[in-house]
């Protein structure tokens, strides 16, 4: 599999990410930041993720929806998902899509 394949494979996994809506803050995972990185090694995509807090009663349900949407990839037929806190989540990971949907604003102090 090429690199220009497997990029594009990736691509396409973190767009089927973009499905994966958190419970509690109503928008999706990769657009709040919780995708720390997106792979694809033959057909095994390797998704790192983390949550917005240690003990998020979400973390279950957002791993198996970012397993889940990534395995409707053609092309990926195991998905690996890793959950990590290093480094930690901050809201200035988010997109500016995020940010506004949530009305959160640059440079306040978080």
């Amino acid at each position: 599999m090429s690199t220009d394949v497997k990029s594009d494979l990736a691509d396409e996994v973190r767009n089927a990410l973009r499905t994966v809506i958190d419970p509690e803050l109503g928008f999706n995972i990769v657009d709040l930041g919780l995708i720390y990185s997106i792979a694809v090694e033959s057909d095994v995509a390797l998704i790192t993720m983390t949550t917005t807090t240690r003990g998020c009663p979400a973390t279950s349900f957002l791993k198996e929806g970012a397993r889940e949407s990534a395995s409707t990839i053609s092309g990926v037929k195991t998905v690996d998902v890793t959950l990590t806190y290093d480094p930690p989540w901050t809201p200035e990971m988010m997109s500016a899509e995020a940010k506004k949907y949530l009305g959160v604003a640059d440079g306040v102090g978080w």
